[in-house]
């Protein structure tokens, strides 16, 4: 059985840091594209940022871009998502997401994903 789990969220105070990681486990995703999504009350999943199987090719968010950096280590099935200078609009569940394949483009559409975690609270005060 496919598992996404993440973890690393939590309280954290604006302008703040976190690493979420997120560890895949029931096949091999080192040829996978990753992404990360957040969603915060009462309103609908938002992309946040992308990876391509290796590495090498990020997309970001707007609203992210330049603060929040997303990797992958292949060798320990696990993808993260650092996140600097948080703010209180960071507040959301963080999901993590595999596309279920080797995919050149990168994509913020959720429907392109096919695995998903349970997610990880992220809560910023101001």
């Amino acid at each position: 059985q496919v598992q996404l789990v993440e973890s690393g969220g939590g309280l954290v105070q604006a302008g703040g840091s976190l690493r979420l990681s997120c560890v895949a486990s029931g096949r091999t995703f080192s040829s996978d594209a990753m992404g990360w999504f957040r969603q915060a009350p009462g309103k609908e999943h938002e992309f946040v940022a992308a990876i391509n199987w290796s590495g090498r090719r990020t997309a970001y968010a707007d609203s992210v871009k330049g603060r929040f950096t997303i990797s992958r280590d292949n060798a320990k099935n696990t993808v993260y998502l650092q996140m600097n200078s948080l703010a209180p609009e960071d507040t959301a569940a963080y999901y993590c997401a595999a596309r279920g394949g080797s995919y050149s483009d990168l994509t913020s559409q959720r429907y392109e994903y096919r695995y998903w975690g349970q997610g990880t609270q992220v809560t910023v005060s101001s």
